[in-house]
């Protein structure tokens, strides 16, 4: 029997180890296929927004919310502008030089990012179904409730739903809010005006008896007038999950704002100083009976952010 190896048995050889390494190869760029594509970076999502390139960020706040959103001697504060802040620094618009507060009311928000008057809006703004038809909101960044505030001389005799119906008394409330909504739900006839400030300058004038918000923002207006009214707690059963709004043309800068809530979010949870906190402590916090949280943001996408992706030297 010959000992060496034939040219055809070479040749087979040859051709199954060609046949295996194609395989190999073939099963290698199989799995190089299964692997997740690199994620996009902060910068590459910014360049696809509508503000991309913009000298100065326009962002619709409240005026006249004690606590969330005031003007205060020429100064916009309060914990919604704090949040403001946060993102605005975020998306590389820090320092007032390169950020713009514009002064939106309850309902004109929506109209407000609708034609382009502002690029965002961090003002109270619960996210609703109904609203998110018209324009897009990342978040929530604030989970508060509905309550009614009273003045002192009423404290003992409005205390219930049933209370706010009866026709004696005259029920305040801001025009295009979830509140009118929640109210006209449970039978009460409400007067409705501009902004929440609008109610408590009338109840103070003796034009209204009780004004309904959410409690954030009736916080604020007790802790300006702590000896003339009282929130009372009542049980309308829903809770407000406030937003940012954005233009609902443009998902990259809803996704954008959602990342920076959840950066921190995700702080707050590693026991880290949290912007969030940082402005809840300074403004809210005193102020609301139960200690809050920040709540964890919703569909956040997968981002790196701005300079994760330079090569470490």
């Amino acid at each position: 029997m010959n000992a060496h190896p034939s040219r055809a048995h070479l040749r087979s050889v040859v051709a199954t180890l060609a046949v295996a390494s194609t395989l190999a190869l073939a099963a290698a760029a199989g799995c190089d296929s299964r692997q997740e594509p690199d994620l996009p970076s902060v910068q590459e999502k910014l360049r696809e927004t509508h503000i991309y390139g913009q000298s100065k960020l326009r962002i619709g706040v409240a005026t006249n919310e004690p606590m969330m959103g005031e003007l205060h001697n020429g100064a916009h504060v309060g914990f919604d502008v704090e949040i403001a802040r946060y993102i605005a620094a975020s998306l590389g618009y820090e320092g007032d030089q390169r950020l713009e507060f514009v002064s939106v009311s309850t309902e004109d928000r929506i109209p407000a990012l609708q034609g382009g008057t502002v690029d965002l809006v961090v003002s109270s703004f619960s996210i609703t179904e109904e609203r998110k038809k018209l324009v897009s909101f990342a978040g929530p960044y604030f989970v508060t409730t509905q309550e009614v505030m009273v003045p002192i001389r009423l404290r003992d005799r409005v205390r219930t739903i049933e209370d706010l119906r009866d026709p004696a008394y005259k029920i305040c409330t801001s025009g295009g809010s979830t509140t009118e909504a929640e109210l006209e739900k449970h039978q009460v006839r409400a007067l409705v005006v501009k902004d929440v400030g609008d109610c408590v300058a009338g109840i103070r004038a003796g034009r209204y008896d009780a004004v309904s918000s959410d409690e954030t923002i009736l916080a604020g207006f007790l802790a300006r007038f702590p000896t003339e009214f009282q929130i009372v707690d009542m049980p309308f059963g829903t809770s407000e999950l406030l937003g940012v709004g954005v233009p609902i043309g443009d998902p990259a800068l809803r996704d954008l704002v959602a990342y920076f809530l959840d950066k921190s979010y995700r702080q707050g949870r590693d026991g880290q100083a949290s912007p969030w906190q940082t402005a809840y402590n300074r403004t809210l916090g005193p102020w609301l009976p139960a200690e809050k949280r920040q709540p964890q943001p919703l569909d956040v996408p997968k981002l790196v952010d701005f300079d994760d992706k330079a090569p470490r030297r």
